[in-house]
């Protein structure tokens, strides 16, 4: 089947990498990355994420260098559960990959150069609120731009 495929000229793409989460304020950040290796994820972690802040992850190996930062480190093994007794969980980092993904759907494949704008006004939505706070947002941002020309 996946050599009719290549005969259609469907083409199987590469995946997209993604570095997705949420700040203490309970905002989300996005940032698609080259790669998932911890020498590509620490430093924008660093640069968005203040000392000896609580960080919640699943259990994915680039996350073990959190234990030797600044950073106090809790796990959550999905395997195993989706919350820690204590309440600790990354569930907004899902739900706001969910509903990414329902608006990426809608475009049917997006260039890789422009997938990451696309990924920003996911995530522009998914922290803005209502559409009407959102409008409002944008309304401000124009008018602030056009007083700087």
């Amino acid at each position: 089947m996946a050599s009719e495929r290549a005969k259609e000229g469907v083409a199987r793409q590469e995946k997209q990498w993604l570095l997705v989460f949420s700040s203490a304020a309970e905002l989300i950040y996005t940032k698609a990355v080259e790669d998932t290796k911890t020498s590509t994820l620490m430093p924008i972690i660093r640069k968005k994420t203040m000392p000896d802040s609580n960080v919640y992850t699943d259990s994915y190996r680039s996350y073990n260098a959190f234990d030797v930062n600044k950073f106090y480190h809790f796990r959550i093994n999905h395997s195993t559960e989706f919350a820690k007794p204590n309440g600790n969980h990354i569930n907004r980092i899902e739900n706001f990959w969910n509903q990414a993904k329902r608006i990426l759907r809608k475009y049917n494949g997006i260039p890789k150069n422009h997938f990451s704008l696309f990924l920003k006004e996911c995530e522009f939505k998914f922290n803005c609120g209502t559409p009407k706070q959102q409008l409002a947002i944008l309304k401000k941002w124009c008018y602030k731009s056009s007083n700087l020309l």
